[in-house]
């Protein structure tokens, strides 16, 4: 074993709920993941894994420069980010999509202003189709852009549709599929593979058994 724990970046929020049981029937110590306190490193009792909190979008950046040795993350962060990454493994948590969507029953114009948190994945994505878009990077609310004139259409995830819905939005076309990666240094993935393999095939395991119920 290395001298110290092997390190793993998880995102604050919504992902955390899904990922410990999914964690803990791979075998994984789960406690500091689930305790509720404020400490941002947090290793296990074993003293072989070290869970590090991070803003979702800062875990592809802390993975690819070695500050730690794996990581969770959306396919849309990924996508956005570009970050020079193994992907060892799709979780299959956190299923939604990224998607243009627009206001009901409005046509978009030629050369459309887009409001989006994806200015890379959205730029790419309308330059396929051959349409200059004017791309509006925003960090807030992003359906609040057709509301206030700000842009004709917007890019972003959408899980159920109900946002959208409540403020007379409407998908118009599906960017990507987005899922819950595992991601990998490339250095750590390689050095640390004795301890690094095993966990993945272990969670890779229980995502076959959770898909094939």
């Amino acid at each position: 074993m290395n001298g110290r724990p092997l390190s793993i970046a998880v995102p604050k929020g919504r992902i955390l709920k899904a990922l410990a049981p999914l964690f803990s029937r791979a075998g994984l110590d789960v406690g500091p993941l689930v305790a509720d306190d404020r400490r941002l490193v947090r290793d296990d009792a074993a003293g072989r894994l070290r869970y590090v909190f991070l803003k979702p979008d800062d875990v592809p950046t802390y993975v690819e420069y070695g500050a730690v040795d794996l990581g969770i993350a959306g396919r849309d962060t990924l996508l956005e980010k570009k970050a020079d990454l193994y992907t060892p493994l799709d979780l299959g948590i956190g299923r939604c999509r990224l998607a243009v969507a627009g206001p009901r029953g409005k046509r978009a114009p030629d050369v459309p202003r887009v409001a989006t948190k994806y200015p890379r994945v959205t730029a790419e994505f309308f330059a396929t189709r051959g349409i200059q878009a004017e791309v509006i990077p925003v960090s807030g609310s992003v359906e609040l852009g057709p509301l206030v004139g700000l842009s004709d259409l917007i890019v972003d995830v959408v899980e159920t549709g109900k946002t959208l819905e409540e403020n007379d939005l409407e998908v118009r076309e599906t960017v990507a599929e987005v899922s819950t990666m595992l991601i990998a240094n490339r250095a750590a993935y390689k050095l640390r593979a004795a301890e690094i393999r095993p966990l993945c095939e272990a969670i890779a395991r229980v995502v076959a058994e959770g898909s094939a119920v």
